[in-house]
């Protein structure tokens, strides 16, 4: 049972002018049993301001509100805050909350959603997190503007927030001040961020340094993207119609087209064939003669279990939503493109792009009922907003334009700020069955790091039978955990 305590806030006392906003952070203490030791913790939860300053004319006009930003935040009680570790956590999207990662993986209470063969009915159930990272390290949960209950506040455009460059910098302002007001700047500092939160957990690696001269331990890519270029299917761009075979291989294997081959081999195969046959058959376009063409359309088929004159109609470039909408097309089933090991039925037998990611839609409805519960029942926080778990409109709206003519890409960031900071180390999770971020991507892209040797050192790699949020297999569950709790003990020690 949780104590509630609430920071005092101002109310509207019938002004026509709405009262201007405010931290509104509830503070509640719990009780987590590992391994039969009790660990005593607080949790504080709730909106702060994020504020700009204005300038007149070249002279300082004050500090103006322009959002308000959810977060949920736990700290170990008779720990010494200067040598605890702290985490900063937030998902992707762009547009998603951080309840994926706070309630599957890393805080102390999670949802349970099932898995692919056992998928938990409704209404749903939240259990204890003995293997919350919140043992080896204070927990920080983010949700950028316009997730979750974050809102721009009056008078200010949600928009303003909703790029590249701005999102780091509002989402490195709460970073800023939860770290300066709990007196966290000796502390081992971590990011830790999950798909388009890699490409943002980079980007604000260099930001905090070259900004506020905060300089990170480490960061946690989890399902990482941070060269966009290698993921996006677009004109001209055949970068990644190889990077993605061995996913597709390994999705493939999952649903039996490889027969009782290991997944190893099968996976060794694509990847050779990845990395010099296929970049070759495209780059040669009209110059590849008959037999190449011949023996490269044979090759992909057989990897990806797909038919050679499908392959061959698609002149040897699988877009990726269009194999998990073929694979199983001859069994009415679509994949998951989050993670490819779950299936649905598609209603339309002839269409090119399936209907539904069930890789999504089934994991939806745990999470939105869990944190619904979770964040009034347990922690205090009440509020009539919806809270956005995956905002589309968000997604359709993200700016890129700090990248016009060229790939989004965090890649020189990061580069810049592991070489500024020799200590920044990176754990990257990877998911065999992860049909949005293959982990054979993410490889490519940190091999282009431009870094010294010696640095690659700080770099390592973890990898799961699991997809997307490979949190979900149960057995990658626990392993994750352990993994992230060695990466940020060994890199928290001076």
């Amino acid at each position: 049972m949780a104590d509630t305590t609430t920071d005092e806030t101002s109310e509207p006392q019938g002004e026509t002018k709405p009262a201007a906003p405010t931290d509104d952070l509830v503070t509640t203490r719990h009780t987590l049993t590992v391994k039969r030791r009790k660990l005593a913790y607080t949790a504080q939860t709730g909106r702060i301001v994020l504020r700009k300053e204005v300038l007149t004319e070249g002279k300082f006009d004050g500090h103006v509100a322009k959002a308000e930003v959810f977060l949920t935040a736990y700290t170990l009680d008779g720990a010494e805050p200067g040598s605890r570790p702290v985490t900063f956590a937030f998902n992707g999207g762009p547009g998603a909350a951080s309840v994926w990662l706070h309630m599957g993986l890393l805080g102390p209470r999670r949802v349970v959603t099932g898995d692919v063969d056992s998928p938990e009915p409704p209404p749903y159930r939240l259990v204890d997190n003995p293997e919350t990272l919140l043992t080896h390290s204070d927990l920080v949960f983010i949700d950028p503007v316009a997730t979750g209950y974050s809102r721009a506040v009056t008078g200010e455009q949600p928009k303003d927030h909703h790029g590249f460059t701005a999102d780091i910098e509002s989402v490195g302002e709460v970073i800023r001040l939860w770290t300066s007001r709990n007196g966290r700047w000796m502390s081992p500092k971590y990011l830790a961020g999950e798909s388009y939160g890699t490409l943002r957990a980079a980007g604000l690696a260099a930001h905090l340094q070259e900004r506020h001269g905060m300089y990170l331990n480490g960061l946690m890519l989890i399902s990482s993207v941070l060269d966009m270029g290698a993921i996006r299917f677009t004109e001209g761009n055949d970068r990644p119609y190889p990077l993605f075979v061995p996913t597709y291989a390994a999705i493939a294997h999952y649903h039996g087209l490889h027969g009782d081959r290991p997944l190893d081999d099968v996976l060794a195969d694509a990847e050779e064939f990845a990395a010099r046959e296929l970049p070759f058959a495209l780059e040669r376009g009209a110059r590849l003669s008959t037999e190449e063409r011949t023996a490269a359309v044979r090759t992909l088929a057989s990897l990806t279990g797909l038919e050679e004159s499908y392959v061959d109609k698609v002149n040897l470039r699988i877009e990726h939503v269009r194999f998990f909408t073929e694979l199983l097309r001859d069994r009415g089933l679509t994949t998951g493109r989050m993670d490819g090991r779950f299936t649905t039925w598609e209603p339309d037998g002839g269409r090119e792009h399936m209907s539904d990611d069930a890789s999504i839609s089934r994991l939806m409805g745990a999470y939105s009922a869990g944190f619904n519960h979770y964040v009034r029942a347990d922690l205090g926080y009440e509020s009539d907003l919806p809270y956005e778990i995956l905002s589309v409109d968000v997604n359709q709206a993200w700016s890129y334009s700090d990248f016009e003519g060229r790939s989004v890409s965090a890649v020189e960031s990061l580069s810049s700020a592991m070489r500024a900071n020799p200590h920044l180390k990176l754990h990257v999770a990877m998911g065999y069955y992860d049909g949005a971020t293959p982990y054979y991507a993410a490889e490519h892209v940190l091999a282009h790091l431009v870094i010294p040797e010696e640095l690659r050192e700080n770099i390592e790699s973890a990898y799961y039978p699991g997809g997307h949020m490979m949190y979900v297999h149960e057995p990658s569950r626990i392993q994750q955990s352990k993994d992230l709790a060695a990466f940020v003990t060994a890199s928290s020690n001076r």
